[in-house]
């Protein structure tokens, strides 16, 4: 079984975290991924970089951009990732739009990722129908799960395509905005939570977007499996670097 799909099971809510690989600095991505499996996060979205990140706020394209001028590459992630499931057990995620993938070679992209062990993939860019018709057949081949997301202008018949074809978790933005950290969730966004559970889709959602401290992860699972966790992260490791991780982990999780 897919380690998404083992950690979904799990009686809790889950905390997942995403950065940018090669941020900081270009060699600090897996004592990154280590330390927040250490300190109790239950999945890691990795970040690879891109020149023209469209869906994130600020803080993650600054965090892409200095990765990218640190050297960070799709070859060079791959190459920092050769061993790490000798030491983590977590689901790990790439993050990452699809010209990247694209270039590198869809099929070549996933059969590296099966290696490594990297469990599943985000992609904002890729249309779900082009997933669906073209890509959908070598994911699954190479036993990666495809995260599709959602927000609050989604329709239900799309919603309810996006459910059927999903066979992990389903990625709730908050918001019709970029990512960045808010001061907490008004009425409206819970009543998209609740009106997403409602529905009683066969997969999970995990809400990301504007969550930063433990009051906004509370909320944001109230109705939800977990939640996500980028902007506020990248922002604790720009101001505190990468050795106080749990400092971090502990003011969402207590």
């Amino acid at each position: 079984m897919n380690r998404i799909n083992q950690k979904l099971q799990e009686d809790k809510k889950l905390l997942s975290i995403y950065f940018s690989a090669g941020y900081p600095n270009l060699n600090d991505t897996v004592s990154i991924i280590q330390d927040l499996e250490k300190n109790g996060v239950d999945m890691i979205e990795i970040g690879l970089p891109f020149s023209d990140p469209l869906a994130d706020g600020p803080t993650i394209q600054e965090s892409s951009t200095k990765a990218l001028s640190n050297g960070m590459t799709t070859e060079i992630l791959f190459d920092q990732l050769k061993g790490i499931r000798q030491n983590v057990t977590i689901p790990l995620i790439i993050m990452g739009y699809f010209n990247p993938i694209l270039q590198y070679g869809v099929e070549k992209f996933c059969k590296t990722c099966k290696v490594i062990g990297i469990d599943g993939l985000i992609i904002p860019d890729l249309p779900i129908d082009v997933y669906n018709e073209q890509y959908r057949s070598i994911f699954e081949a190479y036993g990666l799960i495809n995260i599709f997301l959602i927000t609050p202008q989604t329709s239900i018949k799309r919603i309810q395509f996006i459910d059927s074809i999903s066979n992990g978790f389903i990625y709730m933005v908050s918001s019709a905005g970029v990512t960045g950290s808010s001061s907490g969730f008004r009425e409206k966004q819970t009543t998209y939570f609740k009106r997403i559970a409602d529905m009683k889709l066969k997969n999970p959602q995990i809400v990301g977007f504007g969550i930063s401290n433990n009051e906004t992860f509370t909320q944001a699972t109230a109705y939800t499996k977990g939640a996500i966790i980028g902007s506020a992260f990248i922002k604790h490791l720009t101001k505190e670097g990468i050795n106080s991780i749990s400092n971090f982990t502990n003011s969402i999780l207590n």
